[in-house]
This record gives structure tokens, C-alpha cells and sequence, in this order.
């Protein structure tokens, strides 16, 4: 499983600077992020790993990374993707997908083979914004600039809005 160290060691072999935070209290989960260190919501970025269906059948893993400010929900991802079926990935098909723990999944140094697709609402600024390491004990904070040049996903509109036009009840048949 990868960790701390391996992020900190990754991240200074491309001259890139962060800080690896010492967390008050252990967390479970990246959703944990925001109470733990006392930050915005907006501030604190999460991973979320989906199963998903294409249209053609095939069975693909993919992960969003998103704030914790808002979540991902199955239905937007699949929708913006063209995904037939979308729900969250079991612990197992995570802990395996990306070399990371369950719940404490890190954006960075996932295998280049896990589609990875970045919500277009983060903030890109000189901000610091903070995620998971994989271990329920530290958390990494990087500009936001930073994180977002390393990412190798394509930026995704996850608004999910919904098309425009009037909305006619129709009455069921009895």
C-alpha cells in the first residue's frame, strides 16, 4: 500500500512543495479531512472510486476527485460520461485499484491505468488544499495550483445540472 513517505518522496523528486501534516486524531476517511484539521470543506479534496458499465457492456473502475465540500454522486459521473451503470466501488476493488486504503485514497501516484477525472469546481489558486495519504494519521498539503498541474485526469463539468424546459406532470392510466 502506498503512503506518506511514498507521496513526500515523490513529490520532492519532482521539486514540488508540500507538507506532510501530522493529524490531532486518527481519521477513517478523507470526508474526515475538513473537522480534523479545522479547514473548509472546499479546501479538502477526496477521491471517490467508482464501478462502473459502459454502454457497450464493459466493466470499468475510474476515480473521481472532487472537494469534500461536494461529493461526486454516481448518477452525474455516469450521466457526464456516457456510463450506463455507476456505483461506488467495493473496498476491496479500491484497496486494489489504486494501491491506497479504502477512504483515505490520495489523487496522486495512482496507476495510469485507473481513468481518473477531476471535478472542474475545485479552485485552482495559491491556496493550500489538502487530501489523504493513504494512512489515517497524516494528510498532505499542497497548493492547489500545484496538485492540479500533477494530475494526470481530464477536468469533468460535475454540476449535473439538469436540462432546461418545463416539466409536465402526467397523470397515470388506471
Amino acid at each position: 500500500m502506498k503512503d506518506a513517505l511514498a507521496i513526500h518522496r515523490w513529490l520532492l523528486a519532482h521539486q514540488v512543495h508540500h507538507e506532510i501534516v501530522r493529524l490531532p486524531r486518527p481519521m477513517t476517511c478523507a470526508e474526515e479531512l475538513p473537522e480534523t484539521l479545522s479547514a473548509a470543506p472546499e479546501r479538502c479534496l477526496m477521491v471517490t472510486v467508482l464501478d462502473a458499465v459502459t454502454r457497450f457492456g464493459h466493466e470499468v473502475v475510474t476515480a473521481v476527485t472532487s472537494t469534500v465540500a461536494c461529493p461526486p454522486r454516481p448518477g452525474a459521473v455516469g450521466g457526464r460520461l456516457g456510463l450506463r451503470k455507476v456505483r461506488p466501488a467495493s473496498t476491496h476493488v479500491v484497496n486494489s485499484a489504486t494501491d491506497y486504503a479504502d477512504g483515505l485514497v490520495c489523487p496522486l501516484l495512482l496507476p495510469e491505468s485507473l481513468p481518473m477525472f477531476i471535478d472542474d469546481r475545485l479552485i485552482a489558486d495559491d491556496d493550500p488544499v489538502f487530501t489523504a495519504t493513504g494512512e489515517r494519521h497524516t494528510a498532505l498539503s499542497i497548493r492547489a495550483l500545484d496538485l492540479l498541474a500533477l494530475l494526470p485526469g481530464k477536468m469533468v463539468d460535475l454540476c449535473g445540472s439538469r436540462p432546461r424546459g418545463s416539466r409536465a406532470a402526467v397523470a397515470r392510466r388506471h
